[in-house]
């Protein structure tokens, strides 16, 4: 079934926080037009729904604190339609109707961050820790290891609920009361939960999870361990998922899956013999903060209705516009009503903007006028693709963005993005003041976001500083600041293969677990701030680039470190040596080093080397077969090779343009690699560094790694 979305603007709130709309179910066998509830962070729940065409509010709540989060909840068997919104560390509820029915302080040290209602249970987290209160009163409590970052409660057979936790270390932990249950591992960090609908035909205690990388999974929480169903790739580096939802869209008797990222994607997957497809998306432009479906427009085609970061509220109609004999979209007299009017709005709205810059101007020359700094909020975020081996940094405010001012201490690549259209200008920079790159990002009038893909090398760390410069007077500036740690390309992971040649490094001392902890926290992304409770730590890691492995095993006194890579215990002993030193900590350094390691590491390198050798070779013949055709009136007489160079010219050099400065990327892993294992050896080599770079121009995996064993000899 093909369906295409068109969009619908219903009206504009203030900024939205993650899962902040709700739509209003239907009671059972009707179909009606549905309300949406919206809260955003002037701490205003809105209530409203469509009527021909216009969005007619029900109620509107009077400003307070921002709110955080907005659920739905009812009595057990009842229809879910109250409304319950967190703000700061107090829960309150209203009626379909506006009326307030409760206000419930929970006292809590820490502002609500997620939110779960189930009759009268209340399931809540901060950062770390979870509540659940039964009739207002504390009744379970449990705190995480990590970062939680959502909640989504599966009913059981008595009634109740069982929390599951979407935690930042990768782990879905399902609770029984104020126990841990099990741990599920999902491919990235969770940032939603969703509970699939029992329409799905795989039967109840399904839950929907997206990530921060873009992955979307099903699973099956049953009551000892977890089935995966399936699971949705992001090969392409797409957005964050923000939001997800079950509905039947397509009207197949099988609920299909809506999923929203923070790119402003909105995709539909139905699920065809047991695996989900592809079937439509559509593009907002802005970061979608919340999704839900249902009959908003008509009572005969259902709508998806999201809510972005900046506050608008849109829904995407799956119902066909009306369409004249030649294929244009009939407008309707009530559709030209409504621009007209609107034109006449904007036209006001023009005169009011000039008439207030005059008086801006007039107070601001004068003598006693005191200029103020308008403060705005930076929705951002600094993560780690794990396709591609990049950082994408993600800035975005309410207001349209005038220029982005990136500066960083260490060297690093700054990439293109495709959806964007800022206008990039570097800036000469001196290295020796510890200022390696400098440029500035020009944005085009009304572009309230920007994308920026950031590559670094591992070893050189430091801080990566950006000034967002919005389009308002007086000109003001916000700073924002991100860590590139040592070990910038690892993640977190929860498998370790232990039939990898491992190296071991063994540092020991008179230090904390907690001294320690922040030690490794400082050197690999995707740690706990709080150390972990227990007297043991340990935890896996695997590099997005080359997929080595680290193991870190670590107690009071001493700390343990296996992987694969040499280069990647090296960094650790000088980082860690560093710290300690700082400190005035002395530490007992020992490893074993394994030569099998070296073949290994170049193994991993090898197919990614040989793909950029070849397509930079393929690059450099492209100029000299263009000017060959141009002389000849066919080509049939190159060979195949050739000619496919020919026709893929444009591929390649679009390939080659996205990947800059991937083989010196590469040159200097090796580099390392060749360095470090005889540095652990006690051996300089550093003056062999020409000889390698020979054996790397006339690449061999075989001849590379012979070098590695005899060029110390």
């Amino acid at each position: 079934m093909e369906i295409s979305l068109s969009r619908v603007d219903h009206m504009t709130v203030g900024s939205t926080s993650h899962k902040c709309l709700k739509v209003l179910p239907n009671p059972p066998g009707k179909k009606l037009q549905q309300r949406i509830a919206v809260g955003d962070h002037n701490g205003i729940l809105t209530c409203f729904q469509v009527r021909k065409s216009d969005a007619v509010v029900d109620f509107k709540t009077l400003p307070g604190n921002r709110i955080d989060r907005v659920e739905l909840g009812g009595a057990l068997g009842s229809l879910r339609e109250k409304i319950f919104l967190a703000t700061n560390s107090e829960v309150r509820g209203f009626t379909k109707k506006g009326k307030q029915f409760l206000m419930f302080e929970t006292n809590l040290s820490d502002s609500i961050k997620s939110m779960h209602v189930w009759g009268a249970d209340l399931h809540i987290t901060g950062h770390y820790i979870y509540n659940m209160y039964r009739n207002c009163k504390d009744t379970h409590f449990y705190l995480s290891s990590d970062k939680i970052n959502d909640i989504c409660g599966i009913p059981n057979d008595a009634q109740e609920v069982i929390p599951v936790l979407g935690c930042q270390d990768r782990v879905l932990r399902v609770l029984a009361g104020n126990d841990l249950l099990y741990e599920a591992e999902v491919p990235g960090a969770p940032s939603t939960l969703a509970l699939y609908d029992v329409m799905s035909g795989y039967g109840h205690n399904n839950l929907l999870y997206g990530t921060q990388d873009g992955l979307v999974g099903l699973v099956t929480i049953n009551k000892d361990n977890p089935c995966h169903r399936w699971e949705i790739p992001n090969p392409g580096g797409m957005g964050g998922i923000t939001a997800i939802d079950s509905y039947d869209i397509t009207g197949d008797g099988i609920s299909d899956v809506v999923i929203s990222r923070d790119d402003g994607n909105v995709e539909i997957y139905s699920i065809t013999e047991g695996q989900p497809k592809k079937i439509t998306s559509a593009n907002v432009s802005e970061t979608i903060t919340a999704v839900g479906t249902g009959l908003i427009g008509s009572t005969s085609h259902p709508d998806v209705v999201i809510s972005t970061y900046p506050g608008h509220v849109i829904s995407l109609t799956t119902e066909p516009k009306a369409r004249s004999h030649t294929g244009a979209a009939v407008v309707s007299s009530s559709t030209k009503t409504k621009v007209e009017d609107f034109k006449r709005e904007i036209e006001d709205l023009k005169r009011q903007v000039v008439s207030e810059r005059e008086k801006y101007q007039q107070s601001a020359s004068s003598d006693s006028a005191v200029s103020a700094v308008l403060k705005f909020h930076v929705n951002d975020k600094f993560v780690l693709s794990p396709t591609d081996a990049n950082y994408l940094l993600s800035i975005e405010i309410q207001m349209p963005i005038e220029n982005v001012l990136v500066q960083c201490d260490v060297p690093i690549d700054l990439l293109d993005v495709e959806r964007n259209s800022a206008v990039v200008s570097h800036s000469s920079c001196n290295p020796e003041d510890k200022n390696f790159i400098l440029a500035t990002y020009r944005c085009q009038a009304n572009t309230t976001r920007l994308d920026v893909k950031i590559r670094s090398i591992e070893g050189q760390y430091g801080t990566l500083q950006v000034y967002i410069t919005p389009r308002i007077q007086p000109k003001t500036a916000q700073l924002r600041q991100y860590q590139i740690k040592p070990l910038s390309l690892h993640r977190r992971t929860h498998i370790l293969d232990d039939s990898r040649p491992f190296n071991l490094l063994k540092l020991t001392g008179k230090f904390s677990l907690g001294e320690v902890h922040a030690w490794i926290g400082y050197c690999i992304p995707d740690v706990p701030e709080k150390c972990p409770q227990g007297d043991t730590v340990v935890m896996y890691f695997q590099s997005s680039f080359l997929d080595t492995q680290l193991e870190c095993n670590y107690t009071q006194n001493s700390v343990e470190f296996r992987s694969d890579n040499i280069s990647t215990i090296s960094i650790l002993k000088d980082v860690i040596t560093k710290l300690a030193t700082q400190r005035k900590i002395s530490l007992s350094i020992t490893y074993e080093l394994n030569d099998d390691s070296i073949p290994h590491a170049l193994r991993l390198i090898h197919p990614k080397l040989d793909e950029q050798l070849l397509l930079a070779k393929k690059v450099q013949l492209i100029d000299a077969l263009k000017e060959l055709s141009l002389h000849e009136p066919s080509v049939d007489f190159l060979s195949p090779e050739y000619r496919d160079i020919l026709d893929n010219a444009e591929k390649l050099q679009a390939s080659f343009k996205l990947q800059p400065c991937h083989l010196e990327r590469l040159y200097g892993m090796i580099t390392d690699l060749y360095i470090d294992k005889y540095k652990f050896k006690g051996m300089n080599v550093k003056n062999k560094v020409p000889m390698l770079l020979e054996v790397l121009d006339n690449y061999e995996l075989e001849s590379l790694i012979d070098f590695f064993e005899i060029a110390a000899s």
